[in-house]
């Protein structure tokens, strides 16, 4: 008796157990692939390499992100959920780098100012259903790291 009432009580956890974990496991992620690496979008903070950060202040940023609405103008283009849409070009391996946003700045980590006007570091074009503008500019820069920093003359 006493066994079946702890397969009774186990019967059920393993079950959510498992359910949990098929959520969890099938959530997708923004992602860009370069190359052989991928860089994607987390929600889990502390699995991230990189955190980057949002600013109203242009004074705080160091990275201003452009918002074009001309593609070609673009240093970095999101066109996605049409006929050209490529859903496994960007799986997850060793060389994944993850990106998180931060509510905050993160020591040594990026702080991202979206404008419509330049000067910036890099311009983006987004026409998307899954990416925002805030997530394209947090994959670019994202996956460039420190190699562009906003110069204080272009401010």
């Amino acid at each position: 008796m006493l066994r079946l009432k702890i397969l009774a009580s186990v019967v059920p956890l393993l079950a959510a157990a498992v359910f949990a974990r098929a959520e969890i496991g099938s959530v997708s992620h923004p992602c860009i692939a370069l190359g052989d690496t991928s860089v994607e979008l987390t929600s889990l903070f502390w699995t991230a390499g990189v955190h980057v950060a949002f600013t109203e202040d242009p004074e705080r940023a160091t990275v201003r992100v452009q918002i074009t609405d001309d593609a070609d103008a673009a240093d970095f283009a999101v066109v996605d959920d049409g006929l050209g849409s490529e859903p496994d070009s960007c799986q997850a391996n060793p060389a994944t780098r993850l990106v998180s946003i931060a509510a905050q700045p993160v020591d040594g980590g990026q702080v991202i100012y979206l404008t419509t006007e330049g000067p910036a570091d890099y311009r983006i074009y987004v026409r998307s259903k899954s990416f925002s503008q805030r997530e394209a500019a947090a994959l670019i820069v994202g996956a460039n790291g420190n190699r562009r920093q906003l110069q204080s003359a272009s401010l």
